[in-house]
């Protein structure tokens, strides 16, 4: 990061997972009345296609971050220690890493199929929320210009991505926590791009800030308090827009996909019946329990009556 490519490429790995998986979810709700999120999508013709392509950009991002972008392609200095102005491409790394393993792991629990290996994976999945998180709020970069008001915004849609995860948890059946966290992957997209375009776009830039080098990157600086004010106030304008624009979006997008879907009564993809044979066998187990159970109640009181009825009798 710290680019416009920087926030652009990753910023469109979010937008595109966001999108996936928020069709599937609506496109999975539609069609299956016992609706149960699943923490990822295989594709008809690559089952792990969508790990794949996050396990690629996470690589694609660390070695842009530790070596193509530093000028002596390392980000260590002579001595052997991280230099102040690369700080930030180990956090960098660090997000893209925590995300690398969840992809993998999604792969390897699916290959096991372990017990309750969905809720495994969504924990993964919420502490690589929980990192980048973790790291934007403690970011070595700047804190108090107009990039960290991006940053602090970005925050809260993280939030809700971590939040939302680990309700997926303990809510597998709910639609709208699954329908809210696919909308705020999107969102996280959306925003990262927008940010690469307005930072380091100078036609971009709020009026009375200017772009300034420091420790080896460009940031946006601001002439003084007023300019610096107004520029926070755009960016909180800018953000509460783009607000807007996704309640109507997923509004609309939720319409369109019920209605193509809603009345079909064709199968869900192919590739996702081993999830779906799995779902229903636990809701089959717990049904013959419950019908188990309540047939041995039964019994007990018919016998129950059946043995007052010859002690009558006898007497």
């Amino acid at each position: 990061m710290g680019t416009l490519v920087g926030h652009v490429a990753p910023g469109f790995g979010f937008f595109v997972i966001g999108f996936w998986h928020l069709f599937n979810h609506i496109k999975l709700h539609a069609i299956h009345h016992n609706y149960r999120a699943l923490p990822w999508f295989p594709t008809s013709f690559l089952r792990y296609l969508e790990l794949y392509l996050i396990m690629m950009g996470c690589s694609i991002s660390v070695a842009m971050e530790l070596f193509i972008g530093p000028d002596r392609h390392q980000p260590f200095d002579p001595d052997g220690t991280i230099p102040s102005n690369h700080l930030h491409n180990f956090e960098h790394s660090s997000i893209s890493l925590t995300f690398f393993v969840y992809a993998v792991s999604a792969i390897v629990l699916d290959k096991s199929r372990p017990k309750s290996h969905h809720d495994v994976l969504q924990f993964v999945g919420a502490v690589a929320f929980a990192q980048q998180l973790l790291l934007f709020h403690l970011h070595s970069a700047d804190h108090m210009g107009v990039e960290g008001q991006y940053h602090w915004l970005l925050q809260l849609v993280i939030f809700v991505s971590l939040s939302t995860t680990l309700l997926g948890i303990a809510l597998p059946n709910s639609f709208m926590v699954s329908f809210v966290r696919s909308l705020s992957i999107l969102f996280q997209g959306v925003w990262l791009m927008t940010m690469g375009f307005m930072l380091w776009t100078p036609e971009l830039i709020p009026k009375g800030c200017f772009m300034h080098s420091e420790e080896g990157h460009k940031v946006v600086r601001c002439e003084g308090e007023k300019s610096l004010a107004r520029a926070k106030s755009l960016v909180n304008i800018e953000f509460s827009w783009f607000l807007i624009l996704l309640a109507i979006f997923s509004v609309s997008f939720y319409s369109v996909i019920v209605k193509i879907y809603g009345d079909s009564s064709a199968e869900y993809f192919k590739v996702m019946s081993k999830e779906e044979e799995e779902a229903e066998e636990e809701e089959a187990d717990v049904e013959a329990q419950k019908r188990s159970k309540l047939s041995e109640k039964q019994s007990f009181i018919y016998v129950g009556k059946a043995t007052t009825g010859i002690d009558h009798m006898e007497r």
